[in-house]
Formats: structure tokens, C-alpha cells, sequence
């Protein structure tokens, strides 16, 4: 099974700072590249891993120390209680997509296949693409376009979709190119079904919501020094990693004592984001976008 290069491996677990008797935490196990990373700097350490696609059962790690959850990260708190795993000493989460989702055509997350449109990072889930673009009203779609994709002719491209669906059905990647094509600038195409794919994912997958549940009990869940070490790949998670690890809120507002003090639950290692070199962007162009941010809890 095909799944990507983790990227800014080496950074990323550096900046956990593994202590070899440590509790750490992949909360985006994937194809178990940090994991495998963490458990060499592991002595009698724990790690506990999370992922809701249940392909990746298949990648579990045969290592008395290691657990796999089968789970959406937002549910880390509760997880961590059953397998007495708290509190723990760092979080890693590397928010991309996975090669084996991209290049498998049966989970229609890419636009090169001719395949049905799905998206669902959890096959469980009962929303797929194909849902939103047939029942969704043109206000619902452009929304999402609009705030998830920030298309700025997000309203042309919903009323093009609702449009088409009148004379046919939109359940395959051609019928979705068919109905919005005229919008792809040339030799930009790429780009435009990228953001419509990644608007169209997180609506599905609830991302932001779940981004968000994550990184509020990694305030409750890390021990005092313990490190949060997040990947992201587009503004809009990064932005919500950036102001919880300055303020521990999502709007960045810093909160002060009565003597001016700041009050936040975490310290930022990296005031700037970590990116990938021009060697790791030759080997894995899809680590392109990736961003890496570190922060140490208070």
C-alpha cells in the first residue's frame, strides 16, 4: 500500500524532543512514518496512534509499546483515559492527505482518475461528495467554496453545479469537470480542482471542527513541557495552529493578568513555520505546501 514520505520527518521529531520513557501521540498514523521514527527513540515508552481510515489498519506497527486507534483525533481525550495513557509528553500531527488516498481511484480524492466522487477520509461516513454537489442549494455550496477553498467566484461555480445537475446527476470527476470547467484558468486547472477538492474534503470530513477539538484537549492531555508538533498544508489550518499556540484560542487574542502579563497555555518554538528544504521538495513535491509548527505546553 502506497502511502507518502513523511514529510519534515527529521524536524518534526526533533522537535518532539523524545525522552525514551516518554507518552507520545500520532494522531495522524497514516503509513506509520513519524510512528516508526518515535519508537526508536523509545525505550520503555508508550506511543498511541489515531486514524479514521481503516485502511491503515494494515500498516499497524507489531510493537508491544504501540497502540493503533481506529479513530478520528478529535476523540484523543477519551482514547487516551481507556488506554491509560495520560498525561503524555508530546503530540504529533502531520494534517495531510496520504499518497495511498490520493493514487487509490476507489476513494476519489484525486482529479486524475475518472472516478467516483467520494472524499470521505473515514468510509464509514455518510456524506460524500457526491452528496454535497447534488443536494446541497447554490448558497450551501458557494459557502463552503467561498470559506473552505477561498475561490472568490465560489458563487459562479455553485450555480454552475446546480445548473448542470438538472439535466444529469454529478458522480464522477468528468461530470464535475463538465460542470465547472469553464472556470479552470488555463494552464492553472490544477490548482482550481485543488481547491475545489480540498473545499469539498473538509466539508465532508468536518476537518476544521475536529482541527480544533484536537488541539483544545492537547491543552488538557500534555504534561507541562510536553510538545505539540503540527503539519499543516493550507492557510486555513495553519492559521488556527498559529493563533492556538500564541493565544490557546483560534483568534490569536492573547489574554493578559493584572499586571500586563501574558497568560497562554502554550510557548511557540518556531515564530516562524518550518518548511521543506529544496532536497525534500525535489524528492516529495507534495510536500510543497507544508508548513511545521512547534510549541512547548506552559
Amino acid at each position: 500500500m502506497s502511502y507518502h514520505e513523511s514529510v519534515l520527518s527529521k524536524e518534526s521529531i526533533d522537535g518532539l524532543d523524545i525522552k525514551p520513557d516518554g507518552i507520545y501521540v500520532d494522531v495522524t498514523f497514516g503509513g506509520g512514518g513519524h510512528s516508526k521514527e518515535i519508537l526508536k527513540k523509545l525505550e520503555t515508552g508508550r506511543l498511541v496512534a489515531f486514524d479514521q481510515d481503516e485502511d491503515v489498519l494494515k500498516n499497524a506497527l507489531k510493537d508491544e509499546r504501540f497502540t493503533l486507534v481506529n479513530a478520528n483525533f478529535r476523540f484523543l481525550k477519551n482514547f487516551l483515559m481507556y488506554y491509560k495513557a495520560l498525561p503524555v509528553d508530546g503530540i504529533i500531527a502531520d494534517l495531510g492527505i496520504s499518497s495511498h488516498q490520493i493514487d487509490d481511484p476507489d476513494r476519489g480524492f484525486s482529479t486524475r482518475f475518472d472516478s467516483e466522487l467520494d472524499l470521505r477520509m473515514d468510509r464509514k461516513g455518510k456524506l460524500d461528495a457526491k452528496d454535497i454537489l447534488n443536494d446541497y442549494s447554490s448558497e450551501e455550496i458557494s459557502a463552503l467554496f467561498f470559506k473552505y477553498g477561498e475561490m472568490q467566484n465560489a458563487k459562479k461555480i455553485a450555480n454552475a453545479i446546480v445548473q448542470y445537475r438538472k439535466d444529469k446527476k454529478i458522480h464522477t470527476v468528468p461530470d464535475l469537470k463538465n460542470a465547472i470547467g469553464k472556470y479552470a484558468e488555463k494552464g492553472k486547472e490544477n490548482k482550481f480542482y485543488a481547491k475545489v477538492f480540498q473545499a469539498l474534503r473538509i466539508e465532508i470530513n468536518n476537518e476544521m471542527d475536529s482541527l480544533k477539538d484536537m488541539l483544545l484537549q492537547s491543552k488538557e492531555v500534555l504534561n507541562p513541557g510536553g510538545k505539540l508538533v503540527v503539519i499543516s498544508y493550507h492557510s486555513l489550518e495553519d492559521r488556527l495552529v498559529k493563533n492556538f499556540m500564541k493565544a490557546g484560542n483560534f483568534e490569536g487574542i492573547v489574554e493578559k493578568d493584572f499586571y500586563g502579563n501574558e497568560i497562554t497555555p502554550f510557548k511557540m518554538i518556531t515564530r516562524k513555520p518550518i518548511v521543506p528544504g529544496q532536497d525534500e521538495l525535489n524528492r516529495n513535491k507534495r510536500s510543497r505546501s507544508a508548513k511545521l509548527r512547534i510549541a512547548i505546553k506552559n
